[in-house]
């Protein structure tokens, strides 16, 4: 099976699971849940709860733990797209190749969606279907709360806006990018060891691994864009530049972005050399986040 087959095959997974999560049967307002699960359900490359299924593979975890907690991930991630996308943030109409949360819904219940989905996946983690052990619930839990919140994705992101004031540079990109992206994207390759209950020799190698491609993703970001179309790319192309944000593209230029985005993905694979071949899929999810194009 191709690696792209792979990664259909798992969002397809987490689809359906994401799909039983968010049914809310009997829920009484109903609107806030349709908002919910417009942001959630649909398009999407399910690129996080991947990585959470795949290092749980690796690791020997049962599939259905790795997809609650995929799951889980994938509502902080889309919470965190639909406040970026409100008007006081980023103030974006398209997301995904449709009309964002705020602009099919209102403001007032996408900020709500938002925080339903947020809390939401911490009700996932804590409940016993995710795993048997009240200390991996606990364990996850609390990682997740730690990338999600001020020392993590929403620290990045008031940094993030920040920079839209001040001139930054490269090392500061990184402090910024590391927090807003890459947390989320370490506690999702961390994941699978903490289901598996692993040592720190997993946890290690999973944890540089997931920094080297939080980075990458960032400036594959950034490349698309600066070079990306709209309706590919299912989001306005060129803001950042017309924001006058300092990207990794606008500090280093194109080609040298690029050829930085491809040493990360060759460290990532090398932090795997340990796992063997049992790694390739992982590898290989390196080197599409720097090919994609959306």
């Amino acid at each position: 099976m191709t690696f792209e087959a792979t990664l259909r095959r798992t969002a397809e997974e987490v689809e359906a699971v994401l799909d039983r999560l968010l049914s809310f049967d009997g829920a009484p307002a109903s609107r806030v849940v349709d908002a919910m699960r417009y942001a959630v359900l649909g398009d999407g490359k399910r690129l996080r709860p991947f990585f959470v299924v795949e290092t749980s593979r690796l690791l020997g975890v049962e599939p259905a733990y790795a997809l609650r907690t995929g799951a889980a991930v994938e509502c902080v991630h889309c919470y965190s797209l639909v406040h970026d996308d409100l008007p006081a943030m980023d103030d974006d109409d398209l997301r995904r190749g449709r009309p964002t949360v705020h602009i099919a819904f209102d403001e007032a219940t996408a900020i709500l969606a938002g925080d339903g989905l947020l809390t939401y996946a911490f009700e996932i983690l804590g409940d016993e279907a995710t795993h048997p052990s009240p200390a991996v619930r606990a364990e996850l839990v609390s990682a997740l709360a730690g990338a999600a919140g001020a020392a993590g994705m929403v620290g990045g992101q008031m940094l993030d806006l920040e920079a839209e004031k001040a001139p930054v540079g490269f090392d500061e990109i990184v402090t910024l990018q590391n927090l807003k992206t890459g947390r989320l994207f370490r506690f999702s390759c961390e994941a699978g060891a903490i289901l598996a209950e692993s040592g720190a020799d997993d946890r290690s190698a999973l944890g540089t691994y997931a920094d080297r491609i939080g980075l990458a993703f960032q400036i594959a970001d950034d490349l698309l864009d600066e070079e990306g179309d709209t309706a590919e790319i299912g989001k306005r192309a060129g803001k950042d530049s017309e924001a006058g944000k300092a990207t990794f593209v606008s500090l280093l230029g194109i080609d040298a972005a690029r050829r930085k985005a491809e040493e990360l993905v060759e460290e990532a694979c090398a932090a795997l050399d340990g796992y063997g071949r049992a790694a390739e899929t992982l590898c290989e999810a390196a080197r599409f986040i720097v090919r994609r194009r959306k």
